[in-house]
């Protein structure tokens, strides 16, 4: 039998106490399938006396993170910290640094961070696994980095957020208003009292720059993705959506064109006859496109103690069997500058709604706008207010144009005055 794989856990919250409870739980079998123990040896947290449901055994206890991540007693450091800076960031340097292995959950520190800790990996020969940063127990940075490795992927994407999905679901099967599902999001634990991170789409984008890092062979492109957020979304979106056969997700797409790769995250219109508009609550769901496999659709939990300390095991799993990959399939040194697509230059179909005002002409002022930008109109539907002086609501669905063609068309229909507040503009998807 190899010498036990010895691991130092950094974070005993919601993960780091699922991790303990599988390793109990599991750890016999582990054993039998490797022909290797894994044992905790050294844990890290806060609090030294929060009652954490687990039991820490013989682990010896570090009040500093990069201590234990430097320590002798340890083969593999498990970040579950969380945040972009301070005793995450460090922590990980150094163990790297110590040439140890290190798996981490952390989106946030790799989006910003990950080609510089891919180095130190890479140079210290051990591995920097993060199957956990992506869509929790759904096993999408394995699916890139080694089943799908032979193919060229054309597109990714997904709903990589379960608290925009939940809020977006619930909207629509309860016909609330987006306030008070958020509110009852944040009782239910899925989302923070500041929940901008997430329905700001921030969350997502993380998430989307280490996919498509992944996919397409390129240097993380964390701050050239194009974000917007669930908050605009009210119930006339939802409505409208629901008359016309679609339903609201908030995606991150990544995808090859000709001018480079477009990687956005924002609200779209998906058919709801796509089995992604099925996905409901806080489940995620990513679909990879590649030139062999064709399209692979992952669905699971995306977040949670069970799932996620799941995703972070089968990572240690890897370190056990002393499998070690470049953490972006490719060394650093090989990964392409991400090269951004311009996305005035995307084509398709969107969705308008207005308030427009009820003055002489508005609608054949709008309509001009639309043309002068070369922008038809598949359809228009205009719902009157219940007040006489209020502004009236008016759907419209477009024709494919281009994502320039259509803003600068809403930009001059909102300068003109005829329209009570922004105009609304999401993208349909036809996935």
């Amino acid at each position: 039998m190899k010498e036990p794989l010895k691991l130092g856990i950094a974070g005993l919250g919601t993960v780091g106490a699922g991790l303990l409870e599988l390793i109990a739980k599991h750890g016999p079998g582990l054993e039998e399938t490797l022909d290797r123990r894994i044992v905790v040896t050294g844990v890290c947290a806060r609090n030294r006396d929060k009652v954490r449901g687990v039991d820490l055994g013989d682990a010896r206890w570090f009040d500093d993170a990069v201590a234990l991540a430097t320590d002798p007693s340890i083969d593999c450091f498990v970040e579950l910290i969380g945040g972009d800076e301070g005793p995450a960031r460090a922590a990980v340097e150094a163990a790297l640094k110590a040439k140890k292995h290190v798996v981490t959950a952390n989106k946030a520190l790799l989006a910003k961070h990950g080609m510089e800790l891919a180095k130190l990996a890479e140079k210290s020969g051990v591995s920097l696994n993060f199957e956990a940063a992506v869509a929790g127990g759904i096993p999408v940075i394995k699916m890139l980095r080694e089943a799908l490795a032979a193919n060229e992927v054309k597109r990714v994407y997904g709903i990589l957020n379960g608290t925009c999905n939940y809020i977006l679901t619930k909207m629509q099967d309860e016909h609330l208003a987006f306030d008070d599902v958020l509110k009852d999001a944040q009782a239910k634990g899925y989302a923070e009292a500041d929940p901008t991170f997430d329905i700001g789409g921030f969350d997502a984008a993380h998430k989307l720059a280490l996919l498509t890092s992944l996919a397409f062979g390129t240097k993380l492109p964390a701050d050239q993705i194009h974000v917007e957020g669930i908050q605009t979304i009210n119930a006339a979106d939802i409505e409208a959506a629901a008359a016309l056969g679609y339903r609201i997700k908030l995606l991150g797409v990544a995808e090859r064109t000709a001018t480079g790769i477009e990687a956005r995250v924002h609200p779209a219109f998906v058919p709801e006859g796509a089995t992604i508009a099925q996905v409901s609550g806080v489940t995620n769901c990513v679909a990879i496109e590649g030139d062999f496999s064709g399209s692979v659709l992952l669905v699971g939990p995306g977040a949670g103690s069970k799932p996620t300390a799941s995703a972070v095991a089968s990572d240690i799993v890897d370190v056990a069997r002393d499998l070690v990959l470049p953490p972006f399939l490719k060394p650093v040194a090989q990964l392409k500058p991400f090269k951004r697509a311009n996305l005035a230059g995307h084509y398709g179909s969107y969705y308008v709604r207005l308030s427009v005002l009820d003055r002489p002409g508005a609608m054949a002022s709008i309509a001009k706008r639309m043309g002068d930008r070369g922008v038809s109109l598949e359809s228009i539907v205009q719902k009157k207010p219940g007040d006489a002086d209020a502004a009236a609501s008016v759907v419209l669905i477009t024709h494919e144009t281009t994502e320039e063609n259509i803003r600068k068309a809403l930009d001059a229909i909102e300068a003109d005055g005829k329209v009570a507040a922004r105009p609304q503009m999401i993208r349909i998807e036809e996935l």
